[in-house]
């Protein structure tokens, strides 16, 4: 008998024990009052994974309003529609906050309403039954990135699984990994003084960090100028002073001839070279034939324009970047592509330079800088766990050793779940994250999940992963909660906190409680010093500088001392000003860049990467393998973040849904003449993958051999479709193959496909 949401609601309290529910019925009445709310809360939002400082103001009537944080200069009051979507998301009558229990088959839509006691209790015993048979590897752990992740990852750790993954592998992985292996660590950028910006791909005006996106409109503002490079018209393709239609998965080919360019004609910094890179001569060799002609057989980019572009780039060095992405594998040749990016800025030395790259100040190496103690430091928590069986993604030895530092093959946990090698994983934990549609092969995704003896969710919605789950354990959102506090320095330290601004609605939890509290009944209190409560937790951050905490329960973000860059005279100059003892640790020209070092094996940037060609014979360097993504009879399907919505989480969210509802395929207009296409027509996209329908949008503004959508949650299959952006648009996960990348591990978000009118 099929129970509708006005008939569950009537009767709710009658049956929260035992009734079958439908797909994301909710256990609370209409008419959601909003309580506790304080006069203004200074917190960090959690629309999406740059975790803007915001501050949430009392309105009445439990009403709230969301702006962005004045005590964060980068920030201000500014803040884009998904952050100011919060109060849609906290008073959506559609959320989850009981923990129900699966009834029938597994996505089947069959729910009922259990306790906390039972949900944990049946979890444990689930749970401890797997280890007992298999060992606690048998469980695999998963979580969206972000700073309850390391909350989720003590309790992996505490019940003894190695296998504990992130989000990275399917988002900006390949990034994080390449700058591991060449530069010993992520670096970004000086937007604000950078003269001259090429991006591939990388949009910061639909791909929102509010800081960010302000700084790269103000930079053009300014004089700067910026250069895209993309198969289609994106927003900051519009807005960019240059812009090229570039053949998807060629980015590399084109970066490398401009390398090539810089070598030949002598436009790079030699001193910089010299003094803080290792193979070069390697890498000059390697790409001594990639010519801008020959780049310009491959991409479509013009050679003329490819040397035009370079020497321009070289002269506003070293206020000059090239983008290294986020969210970036679009191609097999991913981390070559990285590299080539990143030797571009090495090449014109813009490292620790205004308008350049930077490494991010941490408060220890400020402070260390400075000769004196400019920045209160966080006290680390240590807690020894159990030694773990090998991680499941480490059946290659160490070939994938540095993506699993930056969180694991993710996309392993579904091969291994249908072939029990390296051994069998019989137990998935998530939380927050919705693989089923950010990953790949969603009819794989559904195979393994069916073949799992335990699912548990923890959730705000029913996603179309937790749909597939035994167990949903309902989150209170980031408006209800503490979170631990969060380093957030750039050029000068800083730190965040994450604080409740209202009541917790229903009997939702922090994750952090949640595991906690099931931890309890798995026997792992001895790794729970701070009990279980995220603010005995902070203090305890804290407890040499307990007016930090004082100061982040007020602003919600501090800042300290001044900024500076490592080879900045001026800049440096001010900080010696401010901090007379940091002139001890200036070099002879003046500056910090004697301290300069990269945390590689040799300690300088890698052009040539020796452990990497002994583990990847033939990756030592960059090279152009052009490998073929598409025949030719097929289209090259692309996808790329949205302005109003974040990747699978906000579909549901009713405001953002109304901003949004659906993500129409883009078709160039002479390849859907060839198909017989319209706008606005229904078309169906496939592959060896799966099937997808969609809505055509018939546009000049991508390329003829390629289509397009946003890959933000729409097309929802399994989870609950209480919205229009939830239940209409291209499902992108059912067309990207299961891969896994050489040396980043990342999935693969370029695919080919067929279109047809459906």
């Amino acid at each position: 008998m099929k129970i509708t949401r006005r008939r569950f609601m009537q009767s709710a309290a009658a049956a929260c024990a035992a009734s079958a529910l439908p797909l994301g019925a909710v256990a609370f009445q209409d008419g959601i009052k909003v309580e506790g709310v304080t006069p203004e809360t200074n917190t960090t939002c959690e629309m999406c994974s740059y975790r803007c400082p915001v501050r949430v103001h009392d309105l009445g009537s439990g009403k709230i309003f969301i702006e962005g944080n004045k005590n964060a200069g980068h920030q201000k009051t500014r803040i884009c529609a998904r952050g100011s979507s919060g109060y849609s998301l906290l008073n959506d009558p559609n959320r989850i906050v009981k923990p129900m229990k699966r009834k029938g088959e597994r996505g089947a839509g069959e729910w009922e309403v259990i306790s906390w006691e039972q949900a944990y209790t049946e979890i444990a015993e689930k749970m401890n039954a797997l280890k007992s048979k298999h060992g606690a590897e048998t469980i695999a752990f998963s979580a969206k990135s972000g700073s309850l992740y390391s909350q989720f990852k003590h309790f992996a750790q505490s019940f003894g699984s190695p296998n504990i993954f992130s989000h990275s592998s399917m988002c900006p992985g390949g990034r994080y990994v390449t700058a591991d292996i060449m530069l010993g660590g992520d670096m970004v950028w000086d937007l604000k003084n950078t003269k001259y910006l090429i991006v591939f791909g990388h949009n910061l005006y639909e791909g929102v960090e509010v800081g960010d996106t302000y700084k790269t409109a103000a930079m053009q503002n300014g004089g700067g100028k910026i250069v895209s490079f993309d198969p289609r018209l994106s927003v900051v393709s519009s807005k960019a002073d240059e812009y090229f239609f570039i053949k998807p998965g060629t980015d590399i080919v084109v970066a490398l001839a401009m390398c090539n360019e810089l070598i030949k004609n002598d436009l790079y910094d030699k001193e910089f070279v010299v003094e803080y890179s290792i193979g070069f001569s390697e890498f000059a060799r390697s790409i001594e034939n990639i010519t801008p002609e020959f780049a310009e057989m491959y991409s479509g980019v013009k050679a003329e324009v490819i040397r035009r572009i370079t020497r321009e780039f070289a002269a506003a060095a070293p206020a000059a970047v090239v983008s290294p992405g986020h969210r970036t594998t679009y191609s097999f040749e991913e981390f070559d592509t990285r590299r080539a990016l990143f030797a571009l800025n090495a090449l014109v030395g813009n490292f620790e330079r205004k308008g350049g790259l930077y490494s991010k100040r941490s408060p220890e190496a400020y402070n260390k800088l400075v000769g004196t103690k400019a920045a209160p430091e966080l006290k680390k928590i240590k807690v020894e766990y159990p030694k773990p069986a090998a991680r499941l993604d480490a059946l290659d030895g160490e070939r994938f050793k540095y993506s699993i530092k930056r969180g694991g093959i993710y996309q392993r946990i579904i091969e291994t779940a249908l072939s029990d090698k390296p051994y069998p994983v019989k137990g998935w934990v998530m939380s927050r994250t919705n693989p089923m549609q950010t990953l790949a092969d969603y009819p794989k995704m559904v195979e393994a999940m069916k073949a799992m003896e335990l699912i548990v969710s923890c959730d705000v919605y029913m996603t179309d992963s937790a749909a597939f789950a035994d167990y949903f354990l309902p989150e209170a959102t980031y408006l209800e909660r503490y979170e631990q506090i969060e380093n957030r320095s750039g050029q000068s330290p800083a730190y965040s906190l994450r604080q409740p601004a209202v009541k917790t609605i229903g009997d939702a939890k922090s994750s952090a409680l949640i595991w906690y509290e099931l931890g309890l009944k798995l026997g792992l209190e001895e790794f729970y010093p701070w009990g279980g409560s995220m603010e005995k937790y902070i203090e305890m951050q804290t407890a040499d500088a307990p007016e930090l905490l004082k100061e982040l329960k007020e602003k919600g973000f501090v800042s300290y001392g001044t900024s500076f860059l490592l080879r900045e005279p001026s800049m440096i100059a001010k900080a010696v000003e401010k901090y007379p003892t940091a002139a001890a640790n200036l070099g002879e020209d003046g500056t910090f860049a004697n301290h300069m070092k990269f945390k590689t094996k040799s300690g300088k940037i890698e052009f040539y990467s020796e452990e990497i060609e002994q583990l990847w014979p033939g990756y030592g360097v960059p090279r152009f393998r052009n490998i073929k993504i598409a025949g030719s009879d097929e289209l090259l399907f692309i996808q790329a973040k949205a302005a109003v919505h974040t990747n699978a989480a906000t579909a549901f969210v009713p405001s953002l849904s109304d901003l949004m509802p659906s993500n129409p395929v883009w078709i160039n207009t002479e390849t859907a003449k060839t198909h017989g296409i319209k706008n606005g027509d229904e078309i169906v996209l496939e592959n060896a993958t799966g099937s997808e329908k969609g809505v055509a949008l018939v546009t000049d503004n991508i390329r003829p051999d390629t289509v397009f959508t946003y890959m933000s949650g729409f097309g929802v299959k399994n989870g609950y479709k209480q919205t229009a952006a939830a239940a209409s648009g291209v499902m992108c996960s059912n067309l990207l193959p299961h891969a896994v990348n050489d040396v980043t591990g990342m999935a693969v978000h370029t695919s080919a496909v067929k279109i047809f009118r459906a």
